[in-house]
């Protein structure tokens, strides 16, 4: 897989995700094998580049090369302003949102309600490639709904635009997360265009990740909620599609020191009081599944500071570990078993 300059170690990219791919996520998916991970959205409207959010998402130092950051809004010279300011704080690679079905999104036209407006797009598109020397890409839907389904055309558009690589959410923006991704689209494109395309939506497994390339002939993979909670799943596809041998599940105590690091590495990038709040997510999704979790979630959720958070994970853990269990991965279903390592 490659960008512009930037040859990825692999086909697997981190999806963008507000509220999640921040700093510590990615890197911790590219240490897990991801090859790429695009940051979150960065709004394109400049009186907010000066608040905390903004300046965080902006705040690339230590990451591993490539730095891929989200921008989103409707008006082409914002846009442009907003790459070039993203490039300035260390973007090497900009991705243009016109995939975000979020309501707050879509009812200022931007994210994928863009699909709505073609030439807008092109608009767009060719304003902001033209802004910065770094290449530009596209994450999008397979359209508006169902019966508005234009992703082959946005494909060309970019195409032409000088757009270097583009990520298809296999769902419309009136479908949101509901019902079963679609590759047909997704297949369809990357049988017209000559750029990059990358497959995005349900991608779960090993196993998953495998199909959608043959049947899609996707140049990579692009993974979002699959990974919350699981950053491994990148090793583990990268191992699935270079051997067809699937890794063991991970042991619990090993899930343990990555959550662990996971916690310590969002207390130093937030700080203690935001750290500890958005920490809790993270948590619940790493023990999802596991026995007596949902009791030390809810005990979680109660904790004000770090050093508690930590105490109880580490006493949570201990007492799974002298099980022995691993976890177990049920494709399609999205839920975690636990079993003994004996199995």
């Amino acid at each position: 897989m490659q960008i512009g300059s930037y040859i990825f170690k692999n086909k697997l990219i981190v999806a963008p995700m507000a509220g999640v791919t921040d700093r510590p996520f990615r890197q911790l998916c590219k240490k897990m094998g991801a090859g790429m991970a695009v940051s979150e959205m960065v709004s394109s409207n400049s009186l907010l580049w000066g608040s905390k959010k903004t300046e965080r998402r902006a705040n690339h130092e230590g990451e591993v090369s490539p730095i891929s950051v989200q921008i989103a809004g409707s008006d082409p010279k914002m846009l442009a302003d907003a790459a070039r300011y993203n490039v300035e704080r260390g973007a090497e690679i900009i991705d243009i949102n016109m995939g975000c079905p979020a309501k707050k999104i879509c009812n200022v036209m931007a994210g994928s309600a863009l699909l709505q407006n073609e030439l807008l797009v092109r608009k767009i598109l060719d304003t902001v490639v033209k802004a910065v020397d770094i290449p530009v890409t596209l994450k999008i839907r397979t359209g508006w709904d169902k019966q508005h389904k234009n992703a082959l055309i946005i494909a060309h558009i970019a195409e032409d635009s000088g757009i270097q690589a583009l990520a298809i959410h296999g769902r419309t923006r009136a479908c949101a997360y509901t019902g079963n991704a679609e590759y047909d689209t997704i297949a369809a494109v990357k049988a017209d265009v000559k750029i990059p395309v990358i497959a995005n939506g349900d991608i779960t497994t090993p196993e998953k990740a495998d199909r959608v390339l043959t049947y899609t002939k996707a140049d990579a993979i692009m993974i979002g909620r699959a990974a919350q909670g699981r950053p491994w799943i990148f090793r583990e596809i990268d191992q699935y599609l270079q051997n067809k041998a699937e890794l063991p599940s991970p042991k619990v105590s090993e899930i343990h020191q990555i959550l662990i690091n996971h916690l310590h590495d969002l207390y130093d990038f937030y700080g203690e009081y935001s750290g500890v709040r958005i920490a809790r997510k993270h948590i619940s999704w790493y023990t999802k599944g596991l026995v007596g979790s949902a009791g030390f979630r809810h005990k979680m959720n109660q904790l004000q500071t770090s050093e508690q958070q930590i105490f109880e994970i580490n006493l949570f853990f201990s007492e799974l570990a002298e099980k022995g269990q691993r976890l177990s991965y049920i494709e399609g279903e999205g839920s975690v078993h636990e079993r003994s390592e004996g199995e």
